[in-house]
């Protein structure tokens, strides 16, 4: 796996970007402004570089002049912004920069322009990556019906080669909507984090949740998520 550099101001941003590559399997390095993304730079000659546009004192465009500049452009930089135009994203690409993200950026896209970044060697003023156009929200899906009986989370991944038959929880119908709803979507959750072993770009894949919407649907509903990333089940 590649050594990538998560640059951005905002501590949520860093730390949702860290994770989600570190559940990719990467190593993932944190800078909170261009000090300390020179700095990193010089020492972990990263194999790829998340840089925000907009940050105090020196800005990700000035950064990535600075780098193309000095002949340091030598790993492949994609941008993000949440106030990108398409005038800033031609000036990052022209700069060298091979993809340009607008925040909030969906998994998908972050993902596949990662894994493009990563399969080849920076150019200066290559073509931007697929998927760098500035996305546009994905459809959230409708929320689950409230039903009878579900799989729980005893319904273990091993259930199929050990031969026993998945626990079967019961909902009461005989309730309000909203409390029928909660507690089958997150017996739904609970299943799906016990099946994908905790990892939540493999459950947010699944379900067709972006990821910041899925940290808060886990919360709103209480789910654990330590006892789900120690694969605790039943």
């Amino acid at each position: 796996m590649a050594t990538i550099l998560v640059v951005d101001d905002e501590l949520g941003i860093r730390a949702l970007l860290s994770e989600i590559l570190t559940d990719e399997g990467h190593t993932v390095e944190l800078a909170e402004n261009a000090h300390q993304a020179r700095a990193r730079r010089e020492r972990l000659r990263p194999d790829l570089v998340l840089l925000d546009i907009w940050m105090p004192e020196v800005d990700g465009i000035t950064l990535l002049k600075e780098w193309s500049a000095n002949g340091q452009l030598t790993m492949p930089v994609i941008m993000m912004s949440g106030h990108g135009t398409i005038d800033t994203a031609v000036e990052a690409v022209k700069l060298g920069a091979m993809a340009f993200l607008e925040k909030p950026i969906t998994l998908q896209k972050l993902l596949r322009a990662v894994e493009q970044g990563l399969a080849r060697p920076q150019a200066r003023g290559a073509e931007p990556a697929a998927g760098s156009e500035l996305p546009r929200s994905a459809p959230e899906p409708a929320s689950p019906l409230p039903t009878l009986s579900v799989p729980t989370l005893s319904e273990a991944p091993t259930t199929s080669a050990t031969g026993q038959r998945p626990a079967i929880q019961h909902f009461e119908l005989d309730r309000p909507l909203r409390e029928a709803r909660d507690a089958f979507e997150k017996a739904y959750f609970e299943f799906h984090l016990a099946r994908e072993n905790g990892s939540m770009t493999r459950v947010a894949e699944k379900t067709g949740l972006e990821r910041t919407h899925l940290y808060r649907k886990l919360k709103q509903l209480g789910v654990d998520l330590n006892r789900s990333r120690k694969g605790l089940v039943g």
